[in-house]
């Protein structure tokens, strides 16, 4: 029996709604509806096209899907943080939602022999929201700086460098994705119900400086903004929570004390290219330094001014000095998991697919992992047979 909610999920999870896939394979919006609320069955020759479209096997929407097991009240929409210009329409909200829905059963699928070790990140939000709780009444800038202080000495971050960022915050419990969001979207992050942190970034090509900055902004809302309904911020509202995030970000980046003793070698302040030596050491735009700089009043309002006219001028807006070569880091956490278990023999590329009636793409686009990974560990899944094996002998 054709099981309509299967497609419903899928549909949402590729962001596609009712009459966008009915137009994709040909048939009528009503069609969709009633696939989906089990009143029709499709043919054979649709069942096809939406197994093609989405990677899946046929029998993926006559089997419970993944979602089925598990808990899906796990992640709720309306705690999604964006960063974001924009406050995203439901129907994005609603689509990323999914996609984390999918992340959080297709990991409690294969979690079952894996330990993991102190969940420190939720340890630092608990620590914030006691001191949030505690110190009310202080100016909401020193309560966030206080935050990402104590975020970045718990997470094991260095005083001088933020080398190692995101290893260090994958090590402390995050669990973070790589994906096609969209231009307008950097990253988006959310606590789960049992307390694990995702961050879901991006994977439009940008540069290793602005990737720290999103991570960091995303780590901003985890700690100061748990609980936060952003799903009904208002425009300004939700505003003066994205500058409270770039605000933790800056102060985690860029730790006081330090970028003012670097910034005491700066002669000429006014001048973008004078601050390449700063970005190469902390790994942050030369943008965000200059900003960070001005808040602190280590430049005035002339120099900040001229700052931006050279930026504008030379295109750093586009590209800066150094992003071409400054490796962009990648989320290993999961896919050291994976590895793990396929190298035990826990599971296999092909167990996986089968077992969740998907193709090797569907594994890839949910993981964020490249499909060469599936690729070579399906390779070493062929058994290799000796002449031994055979019990072949010689006459000799």
């Amino acid at each position: 029996m054709f099981i309509g909610k299967n497609l419903t999920n899928i549909r949402i999870l590729n962001g596609l709604s009712r009459k966008q896939l009915a137009d994709k394979i040909g048939v009528t919006e009503q069609a969709i509806w009633q696939y989906e609320n089990g009143y029709v069955s499709p043919k054979l020759q649709v069942v096809n096209q939406l197994k093609a479209m989405f990677h899946v096997k046929s029998s993926y929407f006559y089997h419970h899907d993944i979602l089925h097991f598990y808990d899906m009240d796990n992640i709720h929409i309306e705690n999604i943080a964006y960063r974001s210009e924009t406050i995203n329409s439901l129907h994005k909200s609603l689509s990323e939602s999914i996609h984390v829905k999918f992340i959080d059963a297709f990991l409690k699928k294969i979690e079952a022999r894996i330990s993991y070790p102190h969940n420190l990140l939720l340890e630092i939000r608990n620590d914030a929201v006691k001191f949030l709780e505690t110190n009310f009444e202080l100016e909401r800038n020193c309560q966030i700086k206080h935050i990402a202080k104590l975020a970045r000495k718990k997470i094991g971050l260095k005083e001088n460098t933020n080398q190692d960022f995101l290893f260090l915050l994958e090590k402390a419990g995050a669990f973070v994705f790589e994906k096609e969001i969209g231009e307008s979207i950097d990253a988006y992050s959310v606590w789960s119900e049992d307390n694990r942190a995702y961050i879901i970034l991006g994977s439009i090509k940008k540069s290793a400086v602005r990737r720290n900055f999103d991570l960091a902004h995303e780590l901003g809302h985890l700690l100061i903004h748990y609980k936060v309904e952003f799903s009904v911020q208002d425009k300004k509202d939700y505003r003066v929570l994205e500058d409270e995030a770039n605000y933790f970000a800056s102060e985690f980046l860029l730790p006081e004390e330090e970028f003012i003793k670097d910034f005491k070698y700066i002669e000429k302040k006014s001048n973008p290219d004078a601050y390449i030596d700063v970005k190469q050491k902390w790994l942050v735009s030369l943008q965000a330094i200059a900003i960070r700089a001005f808040k602190l009043g280590l430049i005035d309002y002339q120099q900040y001014r001229y700052f931006y006219m050279v930026v504008n001028k030379k295109g750093y807006k586009t590209s800066e000095p150094l992003d071409p070569t400054l490796a962009i880091q990648h989320p290993f956490k999961v896919k050291s998991i994976l590895q793990l278990l396929f190298d035990n023999g826990f599971y296999s590329v092909t167990g996986l697919m089968d077992e969740m009636r998907i193709d090797q793409s569907f594994l890839s686009i949910l993981t964020g992992l490249d499909e060469d990974f599936f690729i070579l560990n399906r390779n070493k899944e062929e058994k290799r047979f000796s002449v031994n094996e055979l019990n072949v002998k010689t006459n000799f």
